[in-house]
Parts: structure tokens; C-alpha cells; sequence
């Protein structure tokens, strides 16, 4: 079956053509490298896994709640229309919110891959070159593994969201080659991973908990990766190239933003628009929502030295100022162990089921 017969909305077209601009750099130095993110390339080399084997695909997933949403994390929960639905509304109504969310997720990997492949061919030192190409590797597993868990265990696909599509064609098109660092590295993928977390920490479905632990273990590497390339380059820009790359992080911001709000599920139940985005602005679970999926961005873009006055105001307005403050190492340290833990636990137990399985046959045969 085709993909184009399994979204929810006709994504209009089938190939979304972004024009590229900038220069293509060699570099003839090849030994020198800074040893900090030389060592991030070995590490996202010793790191890379087959996510066929890896993701236990066997695992049963209920597509009328494959997370294990609760009502009160949807937008129509407490509304009237809420009282009209039956349990096999809600069961849809979950159902489309995961597979928004995941398409989402399916979408901005597919811009990371591109993303990281522009900075392969743009960024004029080798070491970042090396890391790129493994980064590029890495989100072409995610996407495979996005993709397939909408294809096999959800059955449908959104459309990319308007506001990220937005965000995505702007990184590109931006002939700087610092920009898709900024773009993706910095605010999608932030956003992404906090986002990822989020759900990994709630949801009592093994199948989902998987593939968000391991694709948060690689996009730790990605945002460090993103920390140390830029935080060097931007401490050799002019205040006005600086401030240029705070107001594109603020427009990024608030286009992250107000795409969080899912608006498009609630109008394929019949909802207007204009109703939708009410409904939306007014979840309680939505205004915590947003507020964590600013963890990773605000502490990032303060270390890679983006902290002016007006960047500042907007995360005052935005609720999420004090978020500067937090330990993003921490965070990608906390990301790591939970993926490693995750393992242990599971092939722990298919360990335990083999030596079950031998104990028993031979006891078989010595009967």
C-alpha cells in the first residue's frame, strides 16, 4: 500500500522541491580536528544500530491507543463535544493524535537527514564534515523507524504541519552554512528531543518507549555535536551577525510553538478551525506541554552565546526564560542511561528465556 493512501489529508504534493543555495567546501587539511567532537565522530560510529533488530517489532500495538494517552492530554477533553463521543469516537480520536504526532516526528527527520547532509557538503572544517556523515546515517534510521510504525501499527499518516515546513524551508534556503546547525540542530531537534522524552517518560506501551529511548540516544550526540560547532563559530561573530541569528531563532521559536497544538486532528472531527485553536489554547495539558518542549532549545541557544536583550524578552513572553538555567548535560547524560538501561533490561530477559528454553528440552530429552 502506498503512503499517499494512508494520510489523513491529501498532502497535495507528492515532492516538496526546496531551492538550494550556498557553497559546497573542500577541505584539504585532514589531520588536524578538534579532539572534543573527533571524539563525538568515533562515538556516533561505535554507536550506529540496525533498528530491524535492535526494536522488538513483534510487539503488539493497539492502534486506538498505541500510547496509552490519557484523556485529559486531549484538547477536546471537558468540552462539549467530549460529552457526544462515544468510546469508539475517543479511540479514533486518540488514534489521530498519535499518528500526528509521529508524522510529525517522521517529517522533521526526514529535514534533519537533509539537514545534516547540507552540512556535509557546506561546513568548511573536516571534523564537522565527519560527524555530519554519521548524523546523516542516524536520522535515516529514524526515519525508517518512524515510518514504520506509522505504516504497520498506527495505519496513517498527517501531512508535514504547516509551521514546521515553514521552519524547514527557512534553514535551507539560507545560503549561511551555519544555519542548518541552527535550524535543526539547535531548534527542531531540541524541540524534537524534549518532545520524544516527554512521551518516553509516559506511556506505558513497550513498543513506542523503545524507539523514543533509542533515537534519543543518538539525538543527544546531535545537539552536543550542534553545541560545539556553534558555540565556537559564534564567539567570532559581529554583534550585528549575532543578532541576525537571534531573531531567526526567535521566529523559529514561536512557529515551534503554535504548531504544537494539533489543530489538524481536531478539524478531520469536524471542528472549525477557529474553534480548534480555542479548545487548544485552553488545554491545561497543552500549556505544560509547550512549556517542556522549551527544555532543550532555551539552555542550548544560551550556550552557543545567542542570549541577547530581545532574544531574552521573547522566552519572557514565550514562559520560558528560567529554562536557560537548566543542566542540558544532564539531560543528554539521563537520555544515554535510559537507552542502556532499556537494553539490559530486554536482552536480560531473552537471555533468561533461552536458558528457560535449553533447561526445558533437556529435560524433555532426559525424560
Amino acid at each position: 500500500m502506498s503512503t499517499h493512501d494512508l494520510y489523513s489529508n491529501d498532502p497535495k504534493e507528492s515532492v516538496w522541491q526546496v531551492p538550494a543555495t550556498g557553497s559546497a567546501r573542500f577541505s584539504w587539511e585532514y589531520d588536524d580536528g578538534r579532539d572534543r567532537l573527533l571524539a563525538l565522530y568515533q562515538k556516533g560510529k561505535d554507536k550506529q544500530w540496525d533498528g530491524a533488530r535492535r526494536i522488538d517489532w513483534d510487539l503488539e500495538v493497539d492502534p486506538c491507543d498505541p500510547l496509552g494517552t490519557p484523556d485529559e492530554a486531549l484538547s477536546l477533553h471537558g468540552t462539549r463535544h467530549w460529552a457526544k463521543m462515544t468510546e469508539r469516537d475517543k479511540g479514533e480520536l486518540r488514534k489521530h493524535y498519535a499518528s500526528w504526532q509521529f508524522s510529525q516526528f517522521l517529517h522533521g527527520e526526514q529535514g534533519a537527514m537533509i539537514c545534516a547532509a547540507r552540512i556535509v557538503e557546506s561546513v568548511p572544517d573536516m571534523d564537522a564534515k565527519f560527524y555530519s556523515a554519521t548524523q546523516t546515517m542516524d536520522e535515516a534510521r529514524h526515519a525508517e523507524i518512524y515510518g514504520r510504525f506509522l505504516h504497520e501499527k498506527i495505519g496513517m499518516l498527517y501531512p508535514i504541519n504547516d509551521n514546521l515546513q515553514a521552519l524547514l524551508g527557512d534553514t535551507l534556503r539560507d545560503s549561511r552554512w551555519d544555519m542548518p546547525y541552527l535550524g535543526m540542530q539547535v531548534l527542531i531537534e531540541g524541540l524534537a528531543l524534549a518532545a520524544f522524552g516527554m512521551i518516553r517518560d509516559t506511556t506505558d506501551k513497550p513498543l513506542p518507549k523503545q524507539i523514543l529511548a533509542y533515537v534519543m540516544q543518538d539525538e543527544a550526540r546531535h545537539v552536543a555535536f550542534g553545541r560545539m560547532a556553534l558555540r565556537d563559530y559564534y564567539q567570532q561573530l559581529t554583534d550585528a551577525e549575532r543578532r541576525e541569528r537571534e531573531e531567526f531563532v526567535i521566529e523559529g521559536c514561536y512557529l515551534m510553538r503554535d504548531r504544537l497544538r494539533g489543530v489538524e486532528v481536531l478539524e478531520n472531527f469536524g471542528i472549525s478551525k477557529k474553534e480548534a485553536e480555542e479548545f487548544s489554547e485552553q488545554s491545561e495539558f497543552l500549556h505544560l506541554f509547550r512549556k517542556l518542549l522549551f527544555s532543550r532549545i532555551v539552555p542550548c541557544v544560551k550556550d552557543i552565546g545567542l542570549w541577547g536583550e530581545r532574544l531574552q524578552k521573547a522566552y519572557v513572553d514565550m514562559g520560558v526564560f528560567e529554562l536557560g538555567d537548566s543542566n542540558l548535560d544532564l539531560l543528554m547524560t539521563q537520555d544515554e542511561e535510559i537507552a542502556e538501561q532499556l537494553d539490559r533490561e530486554r536482552f536480560a530477559a531473552e537471555e533468561a528465556e533461552r536458558v528457560a528454553e535449553v533447561t526445558e528440552a533437556i529435560a524433555e530429552g532426559g525424560a
